[in-house]
């Protein structure tokens, strides 16, 4: 009551927030008339004069204004497009580091322009971050001529591109690409070996389009880049056959919620019995339980087409968020080579990782980072708590008018997909478009057949190409229109009532032969500007391409009329999906810009989450109501109780997202460490002291790990030491008698030694090719050590879940170990690169030394020898003296079988007592 009453006095966070952005919003407008009597080139200039002043040192939130108002400028000179006000406070929210939620066809695309210009000024480079390689590419090119007028440069990364596309994409000022590419860049700059081989520069501020999708449902999924293990895949199928023999509720079962599978006490007993072991849990078959567990959850938890396709032979994921194909994607830790098992086609040896980063630590690089989205209000508190992030919710240009119904839920899937085709049939023969959303592929072709039985013309959308995706939706709000898409198909794409008169013109053009390429963008969209202007574009353009153009104009807007008659376009969702963001983005498709449109979703008590997440009293409820077949149920009270269902998932999803990150957060201090590490060695023109550094510390770890005492040093703990030290420095140490009296003087004569063995190696190998060297070997052993070193962390995060049930906390027991682990990691990068160079020799002559340098920096391995035997291979051991001993049939028997010698070595003799040459102990 007190809060409400607060609220009333003083409005609610968002509002006052909205008002601290309308005196900036006055002060922009108040450039506007002075701005727009510049000339094009006096309107470009003034990019340099901003640089000039920031130069100065005036902050960016003073130029600000003015720099906006050159922007929109900018914009309705070259694309025919003035932002709004709205659009304005949707710049500077984004500009301030926060999240703006705007709604469908706000124009989210035209606002980034204006935070990305004003940031760009600082020649430190912007990132805009899509979700897909086609809007990536779209968008650059859509405003990249804004860029340009203003004298900036535009780049985008899309997949396919070399480094050298990549870095010049990179350099610009502004640059577009998905949250992968930008990732995997990443990870891929830190596997490098040269500066000039790297293709990003600094992360100073990235704008996020969709930030929901991206940093909400993608960041459970880490960024990995993995090669193949040498493990043997006959594995899989031997497993994959045995679990065709597992009955269900029998001998296992599955919690469809967690999507885990789990073996009964018969289902253990069964499996001993198949594989013919005792104990299937003995230690040694651990990694056979685990290919079992996967087993089972690819043939019971995943499902084909629907969470995955078989396409030419190969199991390709499905995104269970947007319903696309993702190929090159797989699923880790065995599953994936388990559902190609299932599937039975070629089965693709297991990953390594090689590098891994988390959606939400790549970002949190970032200096500044913003989003957009048109939803995101229902994830505040995830994107405060994650990413230090606030929402402000921007109002829209025009009132919202769509009409969202009540849910209808009907008893059986059956039901419902009927009623939904019905629903389809009587508005497609009134002529008003609809649009369907599906939850997955299967259940797209499935409505599909059913529509073509009635003989109802549609186009379907699951995992086809962006470009053509992007192609279909945009024309979705036609009349007669009927699109089946997965729920988040076409996302970032507008659906205009009546159609897309640039993509329908572009379509016939392209049809006729006509190259788009030589219809200069700014002329294209003056065309657009004087149609919606109500003028007749075809006086200053009288070519074909512009006569067409015009022509498509006025038959979408004839065809929009017709379209906002009948109630504009009608959304049905065919079930809900886990995430209330997901479903509120599929009702957005609708009532853009203030045009009319409805929504309605119609359920089942069948659907996943219902079955699932869904209240029991729910269910008893429809049972006693005994409700004739085909008859929905429809109450705001149910509706209610389907949005609490969904926020069980969505906090179940969000445990497992910050789970995630509390033991990714622990890596990440590490990869950080080992990544500037790598980029301070590459800047380094020389690295010797960082060698002679590392020669300290090694020599010290070496003193410590093998003399215990500080004076009276025992002759036993020398001998260890010099042991130790032909390991790592491949040198037999000589130490004299004044060395033996305590540890300080040990450690010195150590040091010196080393320092004087390796500067003989250094004189042999020739200063300028070891210092080559060192950098070479420092790189690769660091980045061999690594790999060894996730994959260890990956193992012990899999296990250390099992301490919680000694009363431990399995974050804390993994922060505990991984320490230890990056401890042990340092010391062996010390000693196995100390190694690598001090046993290196050069097999070639003194004057061909300078050919083992490459011209890219790096060292020809064939031209390098090590010796390495007494690190790396066993000694071959002196011939024994051989001795020959009498041996009973009942004695074990000498070869070391553990067996008797009457069913080993004596299975073919009869004697009783045999001679056997045996080595002497």
């Amino acid at each position: 009551m007190i809060t409400q009453l607060i609220t009333k006095i003083v409005g609610t966070k968002n509002e006052r927030e909205l008002k601290k952005l309308k005196p900036i919003v006055q002060k922009i407008n108040s450039f506007e008339s002075e701005i727009q009597k510049l000339s094009d080139e006096e309107l470009s200039r003034k990019t340099i004069e901003f640089k000039e002043r920031l130069s100065q040192g005036a902050p960016l939130d003073e130029i600000l204004p003015e720099a906006f108002a050159v922007v929109r400028e900018a914009s309705r000179r070259v694309l025919g497009l003035r932002h709004f006000d709205v659009q304005l406070m949707g710049g500077i929210v984004l500009h301030q580091g926060k999240i703006a939620e705007m709604k469908t066809g706000e124009g989210k695309t035209l606002v980034a322009t204006l935070p990305a210009y004003l940031n760009a000024l600082t020649g430190r480079g912007v990132h805009i971050v899509t979700v897909n390689d086609y809007l990536a590419k779209r968008d650059a090119e859509w405003m990249g001529p804004v860029y340009r007028f203003l004298g900036l440069k535009v780049g985008y990364i899309v997949s396919g591109m070399d480094d050298e596309e990549r870095k010049e994409a990179y350099q610009a000022d502004i640059t577009y690409g998905t949250n992968s590419e930008f990732g995997f860049d990443y990870l891929r700059d830190n596997m490098k070996y040269s500066l000039e081989d790297m293709v990003q520069r600094d992360h100073y501020y990235a704008i996020i389009d969709e930030v929901d999708s991206i940093l909400i449902d993608e960041a459970r999924t880490p960024l990995i880049i993995s090669g193949p293990s040498e493990e043997s895949t006959d594995l899989y199928y031997y497993i994959d056959e045995i679990v065709r023999k597992l009955k269900k509720d029998i001998h296992f079962t599955i919690d469809e919620k967690t999507k885990s599978a789990h073996l009964t006490e018969e289902g253990i007993t069964e499996c001993e019995r198949l594989l013919g072991i005792k104990n299937l849990y003995n230690p040694r078959y651990v990694r056979i339980v685990h290919h079992i567990n996967q087993s089972l959850r690819a043939h019971h938890l995943f499902k084909r087409d629907v969470d995955y396709v078989v396409k030419d032979g190969k199991v390709v994921i499905v995104d269970e968020f947007t319903g696309r194909l993702m190929p090159g994607r797989r699923w880790s830790d065995g599953l994936h080579q388990a559902v190609e098992a299932k599937e039975r086609v070629r089965i693709e040896a297991e990953n390594q990782t090689l590098a891994m980063v988390t959606i939400q630590n790549y970002f949190r690089m970032y200096e500044k980072i913003a989003g957009m989205t048109g939803t995101a209000e229902t994830e505040a508190a995830e994107f405060k708590e994650i990413y230090n992030l606030d929402v402000v919710v921007v109002p829209t240009h025009k009132p919202m008018i769509r009409q969202d119904f009540p849910d209808l839920v009907f008893r059986t899937y059956k039901e419902k997909l009927e009623k939904v085709v019905e629903e389809i049939e009587e508005n497609y023969k009134k002529g008003r478009p609809v649009l369907v959303g599906t939850v997955s592929i299967e259940k797209s072709e499935l409505l599909s057949k059913m529509l073509k039985k009635k003989k109802i013309p549609h186009q379907v959308l699951n995992a086809k190409h962006h470009e053509r995706e992007a192609q279909i939706i945009a024309q979705a709000g036609r009349s007669h229109a009927v699109t089946i898409a997965t729920n988040m198909a076409g996302r970032g794409v507008d659906i205009l009532l009546g159609g897309n008169p640039e993509g329908l013109a572009k379509t016939q053009l392209s049809a006729e032969g006509y190259d788009l390429n030589e219809i200069p963008e700014r002329a294209w969209n003056e065309v657009l500007a004087l149609a919606r202007q109500g003028q007749n574009p075809t006086e200053k353009y009288p070519d074909y391409w512009a006569t067409l153009l015009y022509q498509k104009y006025l038959e979408c807007q004839e065809d929009a009329e017709k379209v906002r008659s009948l109630g504009g376009l009608y959304i049905i969702g065919t079930e809900r999906h886990e995430s209330r963001r997901i479903d509120n983005q599929l009702r957005g498709r609708s009532g853009r810009q203030g045009d009319p449109g409805a929504s309605r979703f119609f359920l089942s008590l069948e659907d996943d989450l219902l079955r699932l997440f869904g209240s029991d009293k729910l269910k008893s409820f429809m049972e006693k109501l005994g409700l004739p077949e085909g008859e929905p149920l429809e109450h705001p009270w149910l509706t209610k109780a389907i949005e609490q269902a969904q926020k069980k998932v969505e906090a179940y999803h969000f445990e497992i997202r910050k789970h995630l990150l509390e033991y990714d957060d622990v890596m990440n201090k590490q990869r950080e460490t080992i990544y500037s590490q790598r980029k301070e060695i590459l800047k380094s023109e020389t690295i010797r002291d960082w060698i002679l550094s590392m020669l300290d510390e090694t020599a010290e770890d070496l003193i410590s790990e093998t003399i215990f005492e500080e004076k009276n040093i025992s002759m036993d703990a020398l001998e260890n030491l010099k042991t130790r030290v032909k390991e790592v420095f491949a040198f037999e140490p000589v130490f004299s008698e004044k060395s033996f009296t305590n540890k300080t003087s040990l450690l010195e004569e150590l040091k010196k030694q080393a320092i004087s063995t390796y500067e003989r190696k250094e004189k042999l190998i020739g200063p300028d090719l070891m210092r080559n060297l060192e950098k070479y070997f420092l790189l690769t052993t660091i980045d061999s050590l690594w790999k060894e070193h996730l994959l260890i962390l990956d193992h012990i995060k899999e296990s250390v879940g099992l301490r919680g049930y000694g009363q431990k906390n399995p974050l804390q027991e993994y922060k505990r170990e991984a320490f230890h682990l990056f401890v042990e990691l340092m010391r062996k990068i010390r000693e196995t690169t100390l190694s690598y160079l001090f046993r290196v020799e050069l097999r070639e002559e003194a004057e061909r030394i300078q050919e083992m340098v490459l011209e890219e920096g790096e060292i020809d391995e064939k031209k390098l020898e090590f010796k390495r035997e007494d690190l790396f291979e066993e000694k071959p051991q002196a011939q024994e003296p051989v001795r020959s001993v009498k041996v009973g049939r009942n004695d074990p028997c000498p070869c070391g079988s553990g067996k008797k010698y009457k069913k080993c070595c004596g299975k073919e003799s009869g004697e009783k007592e045999v001679e056997h040459e045996m080595s002497q102990m």
